[in-house]
């Protein structure tokens, strides 16, 4: 039989251009791999001022980022972290041996990178003082580790009190102190005299600025149990679909997108990568 003139000349397919990955994600996959093993601890002694809050927006911030992040929550018996990241954060007791043990005897045989660490209100110099006493200080010192210490303030002078009482624990870490504006609280201002006196022997120290977010949004995200990100993405703390206030999602895309330009200008996944110039 004849084959018709279609069957003898098919119409050539167009190529399809090959699959390449996009270069900056294969940048960050080779840098993640590469990683040093590394603890957030974010803390203050005194309460109300926002560390769980800090601690949200860097697991966020770092999912967002594609680095394999874990939580630790001090707050026992029911931490408060634990509640909008439930699924990556175990509530433990940082003066307990045994979790202890669960923090810090699986830093090098975890597949996560990052562990971050909420003190609870209280606990904060105690946590850097049983760190220094188990020997991670001095692992960090000899590079096996990165350490950085996210200080949250307090909006009074007292909390100078604490910085002088923590900062001899951050000779080898990377210190931040932190202004969280969230409940538009005011903050004292520095002078170089005073500055240096506490943070002369630390590797680094900057400050990192939580802008205001609205009360009606920052409430709603609390009630929806969700973390800030699944929020703005429309979703609940189980990931499904929500109906959150298109208004309050947007209050908070902004208010995050400006807390991420806080932790790219402090270069925080250079610090965690070892790149050049961190």
């Amino acid at each position: 039989m004849a084959r018709r003139p279609s069957d003898a000349n098919p119409p050539a397919r167009a190529e399809q251009p090959p699959v390449v990955d996009d270069p900056i994600d294969e940048i960050s996959r080779g840098a993640t791999q590469k990683m040093k093993p590394a603890v957030l601890l974010v803390g203050a002694d005194k309460g109300g001022v926002g560390k769980t809050t800090v601690a949200r927006l860097l697991a966020d911030y770092l999912i967002g980022k594609n680095v394999p992040t874990r939580a630790f929550d001090t707050e026992t018996p029911r931490g408060t972290l634990k509640r909008f990241h439930g699924d990556m954060t175990e509530v433990v007791d940082i003066t307990a041996t045994s979790d202890q043990m669960k923090i810090l005897d699986t830093l090098n045989t975890a597949q996560v990178k990052v562990s971050i660490i909420d003190a609870r209100a209280g606990s904060f110099a105690g946590s850097l003082r049983a760190l220094r006493d188990i020997g991670f200080l001095e692992a960090v010192r000899e590079g096996q580790f990165t350490f950085i210490i996210f200080h949250v303030l307090g909006s009074s002078i007292a909390s100078l009190d604490e910085i002088a009482e923590t900062a001899p624990y951050a000779a080898d870490a990377h210190y931040f102190l932190v202004k969280n504006h969230v409940n538009d609280t005011t903050f004292f201002e520095w002078d170089p005299a005073t500055y240096s006196h506490y943070f002369s022997k630390t590797r680094s120290a900057g400050e990192v600025t939580i802008p205001k977010l609205s009360e009606m949004a920052y409430e709603q995200v609390d009630i929806a149990g969700a973390p800030f990100s699944a929020f703005v993405a429309n979703r609940g703390a189980d990931g499904r679909p929500a109906t959150h206030s298109f208004v309050l999602r947007g209050y908070v895309r902004t208010w995050q997108r400006k807390v991420n330009d806080e932790f790219d200008r402090i270069g925080l996944l250079d610090l965690l990568t070892g790149a050049q110039g961190a």
